[in-house]
């Protein structure tokens, strides 16, 4: 058997997240049926995450086995055939046996986008958590480097999936505006369900002024989830950098 990874984008809003669920459509689920029509037998994907249902990933690195004949570089256009339009597979290539897409990643980037105007734009809808009241990203940048850091990060996750740590590392946490599009680009060695997503509530709260923004290392120390601003929604985050080295397969997804 072939074990075989697939680097893909997708837009989210139709799915109700990465994962295979039993009365619900997901990204996983839309893929596996569309690489057993391809490959001729059932087959399993193991993805590099679990994204929540409405997030996006413009790159993504998924794993499956199979014994089919089909060259590697065909796969990607055999797929895109059977998939629809908000998933695209855009490169496949072998790995070796024990290449696991989310065991070998080592890091992971997602950004979060902001649309803050006075007045919505239909073309961010479900793209960017639109934001009416005008945000000092200079402030957001003072919270976001408080999480800078090996943490526990406790404070700024969600109920949801069992973890034996809420101890992670944050590589850079970067917050840049581009004309009314605040762009937050967040890295780290795993995440814990929702982190990045309140992350950036947190940094929206501390320049709302709910708090000062070097108040988020208490807010960390304390471990308290109240006390850290909100679970940004859903529709502006992206996953959009990934890193391996499983001391075989060694390369960098953006």
């Amino acid at each position: 058997m072939k074990n075989i990874a697939l680097v893909l984008k997708y837009e989210g809003s139709a799915y109700h997240g990465w994962q295979v669920q039993k009365n619900a459509v997901s990204v996983a689920a839309t893929l596996e049926k569309a690489a057993a029509m391809v490959v001729g037998h059932p087959v399993h994907i193991t993805g590099c995450g679990r994204t929540d249902a409405g997030v996006h990933a413009k790159r993504y690195v998924a794993n499956f086995r199979t014994d089919s004949g089909i060259p590697v570089e065909r796969l990607p256009y055999a797929l895109n055939t059977h998939l629809p339009e908000d998933i695209v597979v855009s490169d496949a290539f072998e790995v070796h046996e024990g290449f696991n897409a989310i065991g070998s990643c080592v890091k992971k980037e997602y950004t979060y986008l902001i649309y803050n105007s006075r007045i919505r734009d239909p073309f961010y809808v479900n793209r960017a958590w639109f934001y009416p009241k005008r945000l000092d990203e200079t402030v957001m940048q003072r919270a976001a480097d408080c999480f800078v850091g090996t943490h526990d990060f406790a404070a700024v996750r969600s109920v949801g999936t069992d973890v034996k740590s809420t101890v992670r590392k944050v590589y850079h946490f970067d917050v840049e505006r581009e004309g009314e599009l605040i762009s937050c680009r967040i890295c780290a060695n795993g995440f814990l369900y929702n982190m990045a997503r309140a992350m950036v509530g947190t940094a929206v709260y501390a320049a709302e002024g709910k708090f000062p923004p070097e108040a988020v290392a208490d807010i960390l120390a304390g471990k308290n989830r109240t006390a850290a601003g909100p679970t940004a929604p859903p529709g502006g985050l992206y996953m959009t950098r990934l890193w391996y080295d499983d001391g075989k397969a060694v390369f960098h997804v953006e």
